[in-house]
């Protein structure tokens, strides 16, 4: 979330930025309401203060003055409610418009609002090439026996998934190989943490007020919490309302959870298979650093995931999102896209996103020096990796002549098996 003034300060350039993303600011509706606002708690404080000095003044008054100056008292009792009510409800329309307002995206993002603008930053590894016509996942998956879609649907609906026997276990395996490779290499803390939030949680890292509609949401009673998109929501959320001290940050912490997603406006792509399902597990990282590190630190995110495509010995590539791209929330956001050949494209696997103060603001996660200065944190995150795109692209880049699957080395010690056959 912003603070309106930052945002009207010409030296901001908010306006610009912003439609660079395809927002419009509405600068003359954020002044009235800042301006009316401010004038309602000068109003309240004026008040306030004449009704001091009306106070004063009774004591010492004559008889027939300390009958008005009661009077005026009452009067001025009733201006401070007045100012006061006023006061609560500009302020509840000032954060509404506010919590509706995305972050702002940094010049270095290229132009541009598809995946066709982005700037491509480097590709790792070869792209295997087969003397073969190759399958894509659902077909391997179906062939070997690990994947079953249709008991999926007749479970819980399309765009689920069901895996049975060595799939299951791959799917374990890689989720034990990627908790491992950021905590005991990469210097994470690992989390056990709630699946379903509140909503002041969900608000904290931006998924409400705007996208309620591609949330799945429960309760009981009066209690109404939401399901994860991912394990950002709750981990970032750990400090909401607390002050670091900054010589302990940065802070790293990783998670593997459940998340779901409705996808919401995405239906019609990716139908088939696992890529875009309601209900998928992720190994989520999360760093919480000084605002004037946080640019660097998304360097040091990014290589943390990428350290995980490389050991798994993935081919893929890293581009830069342009401005109109990038999540709510963030001001820069790389994407790591593995090579599928099933599809015979890049696939999205990680995002890696920077979000600057955005985040802290709306949690009030802020920061206290030694010397006693104080600010906002920012907070960053990132896929380490998603589980079913990942047991995608073991499935589709490792596949063999005679139909069977070469796991990647690092993972056999987890599955006890090298090929699935």
């Amino acid at each position: 979330m912003h603070d309106p003034r930052v945002l009207l300060d010409p030296a901001t350039d908010a306006v610009r930025k912003l439609a660079r993303r395809g927002f419009s600011l509405d600068v003359t509706a954020l002044e009235k309401l800042l301006s009316s606002r401010n004038s309602a708690i000068q109003r309240g404080d004026d008040a306030r203060g004449e009704s001091k000095r009306v106070a004063t003044s009774v004591k010492g008054a004559a008889p027939e003055e300390r009958a008005q100056l009661v009077e005026r008292a009452r009067e001025l009792k009733g201006v401070v409610a007045a100012a006061e009510e006023e006061h609560r409800t500009l302020e509840a329309e000032l954060q509404d418009l506010l919590l509706g307002i995305p972050n702002l995206p940094l010049d270095e993002l290229p132009d541009g609002a598809s995946e066709d603008d982005a700037q491509l930053v480097r590709t790792w590894g070869e792209p295997p090439t087969f003397d073969f016509a190759p399958l894509d996942h659902v077909d391997l998956g179906e062939r070997l026996g690990i994947l079953d879609l249709p008991r999926a649907t007749k479970l819980s609906g399309p765009r689920f998934a069901v895996l049975k026997g060595k799939g299951a276990a791959l799917e374990r395996a890689i989720a034990r190989f990627l908790l491992e490779l950021h905590t005991e290499h990469n210097g994470y803390t690992e989390f056990s943490v709630p699946t379903l939030v509140n909503r002041v949680s969900m608000t904290g890292t931006g998924q409400l007020p705007k996208f309620e509609h591609d949330l799945f949401k429960t309760g009981v009673g009066e209690t109404e919490l939401y399901l994860i998109p991912t394990a950002e929501v709750p981990l970032t959320n750990l400090h909401a309302k607390e002050t670091l001290a900054t010589e302990e940050l940065p802070l790293a912490y990783t998670a593997h959870t459940p998340c779901f997603r409705s996808e919401a406006g995405s239906y019609g792509r990716d139908t088939r298979g696992l890529v875009r399902l309601h209900e998928f597990s992720k190994v989520e990282l999360v760093r919480v650093v000084e605002a004037e590190r946080s640019r660097a630190e998304l360097e040091v995110l990014l290589g943390h995931a990428e350290a995980a495509m490389q050991a798994l010995g993935l081919a893929y590539r890293v581009i830069k999102l342009p401005a109109g791209d990038i999540g709510f929330s963030a001001q820069i956001t790389y994407d790591i896209e593995v090579w599928l050949p099933g599809q015979q494209k890049y696939r999205e696997i990680s995002s890696c996103s920077d979000f600057g103060t955005f985040q802290a603001r709306r949690a009030g996660i802020r920061t206290k020096s030694k010397e006693g200065a104080r600010g906002f944190a920012a907070t960053l995150n990132g896929s380490g990796l998603p589980i079913g795109r990942t047991l995608v692209a073991i499935l589709e880049q490792g596949q063999q002549a005679d139909g069977s699957v070469q796991i990647p080395d690092v993972l056999v010690p987890y599955t006890g098996f090298d090929k699935l056959s």
